[in-house]
């Protein structure tokens, strides 16, 4: 049953149940109209009879009593003053002020006492008194009107009462009710069937509508003449045709929203930046891959999510607001900490708008679109710290040089033994620059992959260990130092040779360079699974635990005043890292202030080179 039929029939139902009520109200009220005409009915009957008899007569019958006033004690004649009708039988009662019964025209015998009567009572208060109930002396149901008889000095002598026995009112209609209920019946039936056919027709009609809806939402372009008019309702067919049209409309409507979404979504999946959409209320209903990974949110549904519970950034939801608030886009820098600390450029765009809205205006969303930015903070730190590096580097072998220079040129001295120093130490100072320029090309070689060189290599490690050494003897010497070189002569790996070779010059000087006199200096290459480790050990200064994890950084050094002194650029161990990197590897050190050093570089190959 159709939610149309159901709301007739209820409605139906709603109507017979008023009107129920109704009849039975009317009937009640009918009912009581009916004792209340009957009750005036009465008292203008007792009235009249009461003048037939006469107000003395009746007087000087309570006063004299019945046996001297008549023979036999019958103060009248019955038959003559109390009428008799059918079912409707009138009775007279005359009771004194005691409440005994003096007479009374229907019963015989003695009576109960009358005084608690609520018309009597009324009467010897002198006035009229009326009621209904059943008579305890005959048992019937009555309805009585009592009159006050007033002796000559104006006291109530007596009560004068007439009563009448009348049926009930639903006695009465008795005989009418059951034609009249059948017919009610009959009536209400031919009700619902007119009700129930005629919904029955709407809802044919409704259903076809409802059919046409389906039918173009299954086949969006199927045409209009595939699908028959209905002919249940004729005022239907306008609306089943504008009913179709619109379902073409909507339906082309939907395909465009359909394809005008998926490029939507391709476009956003595919941007590398982050974009979250909300609405008014900061809850979200649009996040594009690269977000969900940013805020770790997976795969999961968070349309029903906060910005702020999405994000845990209240820097995002300010920025949010302020765009809500102001009414124009707005870009912030935003700092997350996931791990490592992560830098986005953020722009906020509140949806809907535009350069004529006012401030009352409620956007309905808001787009917050997030670029990562940390690679560029990152450069830009490193070109800030490598520009002032560099100055700094170059300052002093700069100034050394030019302050020499010109004092050999303005005032000569005649020392040779002091020009000789002179001219040594702008020597040193420009082989320092020199040092630090070729470090500087060997380091913007390694970062840009090494540039154009061929393939890496499967050779021998001692080969390379050797030339090494050779390159860092003169420095070995000078100091008296030893080289311990521990590499199996068969040991191979895949890898670039040169650049390994600069590796480990670099780390074999350093350990000249701060080791004394007379120390060890040891080299070792050697296969942990499947890793090659090529391992450097000092018996230097060591490197206190604070510096450990920035040993690497470019132009980092313990010791400032130390590392120029003993020639060095800063850049040694930033170019053994990227070495490192250039092979797939990593680099560690192991040391303590006064202990000595262990740098290792481990470097990935592939299993099965012979040993």
């Amino acid at each position: 049953m159709t939610i149309f039929r159901k709301n007739l029939i209820t409605l139906s139902l709603t109507a017979l149940g008023l009107s129920s009520v109704l009849v039975i109200s009317v009937l009640v009220f009918m009912n009581s109209l009916y004792y209340e005409i009957n009750a005036a009915g009465l008292r203008n009957t007792a009235r009249l009879i009461f003048l037939l008899i006469g107000e003395k007569r009746i007087t000087d019958y309570f006063e004299a009593g019945p046996a001297d006033f008549f023979p036999g004690g019958a103060p009248l004649n019955a038959d003559v003053f109390v009428p008799q009708a059918g079912d409707e039988a009138y009775r007279l009662t005359l009771i004194d002020r005691a409440g005994s019964v003096l007479w009374d025209s229907l019963a015989e015998g003695t009576l109960v006492n009358h005084l608690d009567r609520e018309e009597v009572q009324a009467a010897l208060e002198g006035r009229e008194g009326a009621s209904r109930r059943n008579s305890l002396s005959t048992g019937m149901r009555q309805i009585y009107s009592a009159l006050p008889v007033f002796d000559a000095g104006g006291g109530v002598a007596g009560v004068f009462r007439l009563s009448l026995t009348t049926p009930s009112f639903w006695r009465r209609i008795s005989a009418a009710a059951l034609p009249f209920l059948l017919f009610a019946c009959l009536l209400a039936l031919a009700a619902f069937a007119a009700i129930f056919v005629f919904s029955g027709s709407l809802s044919a009609s409704l259903k076809r509508l409802v059919d046409i809806a389906a039918a173009a939402a299954i086949e969006p372009h199927a045409p209009a003449e595939k699908i028959p008019v209905a002919g249940e309702v004729v005022e239907f067919a306008s609306l089943e045709k504008a009913l179709r049209g619109m379902a073409a409309e909507l339906n082309l409507r939907l395909e465009q929203a359909r394809a005008e979404g998926g490029r939507l979504e391709a476009i956003l999946n595919g941007m590398s930046e982050a974009v979250l959409a909300m609405d008014g209320s900061l809850i979200l209903h649009l996040v594009n891959p690269p977000a969900r990974k940013i805020f770790s949110l997976g795969g999961g549904d968070v349309r029903r999510l906060s910005l702020l519970e999405a994000t845990r950034s209240t820097e995002l939801e300010q920025a949010a607001r302020t765009a809500f608030a102001e009414g124009r886009p707005l870009e912030m820098e935003l700092k997350l900490h996931r791990g490592q600390e992560q830098r986005f450029h953020v722009y906020a765009v509140p949806l809907g708008a535009s350069a004529a809205a006012g401030k009352n205006e409620t956007p309905g969303g808001a787009v917050l679109v997030m670029t990562d930015i940390t690679r560029l903070v990152r450069l830009e730190q490193v070109r800030k710290d490598f520009v002032a590096n560099v100055s700094h580097e170059l300052r002093t072998p700069i100034q050394l040089i030019k302050g020499f220079s010109e004092t050999l040129l303005d005032s000569p001295p005649e020392d040779t033994g002091q020009i000789r120093r002179f001219i040594g130490i702008i020597r040193k100072n420009a082989e320092t620059m020199e040092n630090l320029t070729n470090d500087l090309l060997t380091l913007a070689s390694l970062e840009n992959g090494g540039g154009s060189r061929p393939d890496m290599e499967e050779q021998r490690l001692a080969p390379l260990f050797a030339e090494s050494v050779s390159s860092v003897e003169p420095g070995a010497r000078r100091k008296h130092s030893e080289i311990m070189v521990d590499c199996p002569a068969d040991l191979k790996a895949k890898l670039y040779g040169p650049f390994i070779i600069q590796a480990l010059i670099n780390l074999l000087d350093n350990g000249i360079k701060y080791s004394a006199e007379n120390s060890k200096v040891w080299a070792a290459a050697y296969r942990e699974n499947e890793t090659l480790v090529l391992e450097v050990r000092d018996q230097g200064i060591g490197i206190p635990p604070e510096h450990l994890e920035r040993i690497f950084e470019r132009f980092y050094r313990v010791d400032r005043a130390r590392s120029r002194e003993a020639g060095g650029t800063g850049l040694g161990l930033a170019i053994v890292r990227h070495i490192a990197l250039l092979h797939n590897g990593t680099t560690e050190v192991e040391s303590r202030a006064g202990s000595g050093s262990v740098f290792r570089i481990r470097i990935p190959q592939e299993p099965a080179a012979p040993c």
